[in-house]
């Protein structure tokens, strides 16, 4: 069982490690993950919600259960709007009130004496009251943290902010001439934080826009159909089986068939496919394409969580929650990172304290050291990078099942691709006709027209089509042969079509035909045609090429990686398309059971393997593959034991995906690298290094900015994804 939650008071990547493992610990959850950019968790195992919520809610966290992806959207987007109004008042508040204080410490100065105490005594009031209006989360974070045994982010801000009122109202209960007071920077410090969370939630609303569009595609209800009667009913209410309307400017509700009449289902947004595509009694239609002409009644199959759309929907959120491992190993270093800065803050301050410097001067390195550490950009680096990959993803046609697929697609160097289906279009056509003996042409193709269209086989309707020019005859005694081929008499002659094996059977080749096509060297299927047991014709059928399939291979060649074919198709079939495709290596002849064998192999030379199949032969393969994709209207098992999905026909989303994949580890490091890049100048900065040579200190509001613009900037580096 799987459960999703939305979360609410997370700040940095201790809290998603503490509410994972406070999570972890209950009794079956089988695993559970928490995205800090988001604010949701996964959570798998036969647990119950309560259980959940009850434990996020004793470490001073919220979590509320979302029954589906439309709740989801609903309780974030109102969350975030309310989460956006409230900071926007805490900063404005603390930031006129920190400003008011600088303006009046620019007049009075910042310190203290016996004749302005009762002015300072009513500033001190001032600023407590905005404190707690403006930053009690902060506070309350760090009490529960304690209780907890933990330390997080609001430890980080509630030291700080909470040490410098202390001793400012301290001073001010007990005025000195040279001591500084810190209302100012207490006050503008948690003012710069909440306007950087304002920022850095603006930012945010954009990272699942993807998503939000796949979300809009789903009505909200849809007319059914009792008898005679039509009437509206919401789409949640719908049932299998049920009869509903489908009008032009309709989005379809369900995943179902068309009982009657003719419409024209734009299906863009889950295929790619540019062209509306017709769709008559009979037809598949899925829930939220768009009827763009036509009238028509379809029987629900799919509802709810169950069509196309709701699991793609799933698949996406499930990815954008879950952990790369690089992911994991920032959460490793999340767990020590906030008493390294404790600690680091303890001893600068008491090193300045040794080498003679006055209490205020240790305390302003003591709060600067432990505000511009705070661990946000860090937490945010990995999460919100994931968001914008996988819904970018999403857009370019490529459904992302596993997250590590993307960070293993970014290392991938070997492509092995199957044949039937992949490469090729997996429809067969004639691609050659020969005839013998002086045959009529025209005849023949009659004859075989009259005798196939009898028959279902894709072979069968690929001479068809091949015939439609010719007009079919009538033929009497019509035998079909299962697996073998169809026989019949037109009146005067008996007439058989089918396998070299029906042929030889009826004796109808003689020994220099038999060899000529044993030799020869086109390529593909062939079907005999004979007239009194007499060979007369040859029919060669051929699996066509995807139009993109030879530019896309030329493509991966430039990039660097290595193609392969991997096939059970004769080996002869196999060479000639790889030598259209210019794919040097060819596996061929090979059982379903063998493929994952031959990944091994490539593995084994320490290749990087990306699998790309549609059948259920190559799930083995799949699986076995470093990065396993599945090809649009692949089997269901392909589809399902695949890191990645294609959501569009053909290979472009393939070429488009895997270096794609490149640039989102690539965006994962450079924002990972900025915040430790920015941890390792800043801290040193604000401990004081650079006071002896240059007698300069960093300001604690100045780290407040610093490290409010840190996320800020982790935020827009993710959003570069998007805009790709």
């Amino acid at each position: 069982m799987e459960q999703q939650f939305l979360l609410n008071g997370l700040h940095c990547a201790a809290c998603v490690r503490r509410v994972e493992t406070v999570i972890g610990r209950l009794p079956n959850v089988e695993l559970a993950s928490v995205n800090l950019a988001d604010q949701t968790a996964f959570v798998q195992g036969n647990v119950s919600a309560d259980a959940v919520i009850q434990a996020v809610t004793k470490i001073g966290f919220g979590a509320e259960l979302l029954e589906s992806e439309q709740t989801r959207r609903e309780k974030q987007q109102q969350q975030t709007q309310a989460m956006l109004t409230h900071k926007k008042r805490q900063f404005s508040l603390a930031l006129a009130v920190g400003f008011a204080l600088m303006g009046y410490g620019l007049i009075g100065g910042m310190t203290v004496s016996e004749a302005n105490r009762p002015i300072w005594l009513m500033w001190a009031g001032v600023t407590a009251c905005t404190m707690y209006a403006s930053g009690r989360h902060f506070f309350t974070g760090a009490w529960h943290s304690l209780k907890n045994r933990a330390a997080t982010m609001d430890t980080l801000i509630a030291l700080s902010t909470g040490v410098a009122f202390l001793y400012s109202f301290y001073l001010t209960l007990n005025p000195s001439s040279q001591a500084h007071l810190y209302y100012e920077a207490s006050v503008m410090i948690i003012g710069f934080l909440n306007l950087g969370k304002f920022l850095e939630l603006k930012a945010k609303q954009r990272s699942s826009l993807a998503l939000e569009k796949l979300l809009d595609l789903a009505p909200q209800q849809a007319v059914v159909l009792d008898g005679d009667l039509a009437k509206p009913l919401p789409v949640k209410a719908i049932k299998p089986m049920m009869r509903l309307q489908a009008h032009t400017g309709d989005r379809l509700a369900v995943d179902g068939i068309v009982e009657s009449g003719t419409i024209w289902v734009d299906e863009s947004m889950l295929t790619g496919e540019a062209l509306p595509i017709e769709k008559k009694a009979g037809a598949k239609v899925r829930a939220g394409t768009l009827v763009q002409d036509g009238a028509g009644v379809y029987i629900a199959e799919q509802v709810g969580a169950q069509t196309a759309l709701a699991r793609i929907i799933h698949a996406v959120r499930h990815a954008q929650s879950s952990k790369p491992p690089l992911a994991q190993w920032v959460d490793k270093v999340a767990a020590v990172f906030v008493p390294v800065v404790v600690s680091l803050a303890v001893i600068s301050a008491a090193i300045w304290l040794l080498l003679g410097k006055e209490f205020d001067f240790a305390l302003s390195v003591f709060t600067t050291v432990l505000i511009i550490a705070c661990p946000c950009a860090l937490g945010l680096a990995i999460p919100l990078s994931t968001i914008a990959g996988v819904a970018r993803a999403a857009e370019l046609g490529v459904l992302v099942r596993n997250i590590e697929a993307l960070q293993a697609g970014s290392e991938v160097d070997t492509l092995v691709f199957d044949k039937t289906g992949t490469l090729t279009t997996g429809e067969m056509q004639v691609s050659r006709f020969d005839t013998f003996n002086n045959a009529d042409r025209d005849e023949l193709l009659r004859l075989a027209k009259s005798l196939e269209q009898h028959a279902s086989h894709p072979i069968a309707k690929a001479i068809v089509t091949f015939c439609t020019q010719h007009t079919a005859c009538t033929l009497n005694n019509i035998q079909i042969v299962k697996g073998q081929g169809i026989m019949a008499d037109n009146g005067t002659a008996n007439v058989q079509i089918g396998n070299r094996h029906f042929a030889l059977f009826r004796e109808t080749l003689t020994d220099t035909e038999q060899q000529q096509l044993i030799h020869s060297k086109s390529v593909g299927t062939q079907v005999f045609i004979a007239v009194d047991n007499r060979t007369l014709g040859v029919f060669y059928l051929a699996d066509q090429l995807r139009p993109e399939a030879k530019q896309v291979i030329a493509q991966f060649h430039a990039q660097g990686y290595q193609c392969l074919m991997l096939t059970g198709d004769r080996q002869q079939t196999a060479e000639y398309y790889a030598s259209q495709l210019g794919i040097e290596q060819v596996i061929a002849e090979v059982l379903p059971e063998q493929k994952a064998v031959h990944i091994q192999g490539l593995q084994a030379e320490r290749r990087k393997v990306a699998m790309i199949g549609d059948g259920i032969n190559d799930s083995p393969a799949l699986a076995q593959a470093n990065v396993g994709i599945a090809m649009y209207h692949g089997s269901e098992i392909a589809v399902e034991t695949a890191d990645l999905s294609l959501m569009q026909s053909g290979l472009q989303p393939l070429a488009a995906v895997l270096p794609f994949s490149k640039q989102v580890l690539a965006n994962m490091k450079q924002s990972l690298f900025g915040a430790f890049v920015y941890n390792a100048i800043s801290i040193p900065l604000a401990a004081g290094v650079l006071y002896p040579v240059t007698g300069w200190l960093l300001n604690p509001m100045i780290a407040a900015a610093a490290m409010a613009l840190s996320s800020v900037t982790v935020v827009l580096n993710s959003q570069r994804l998007l805009k790709k």
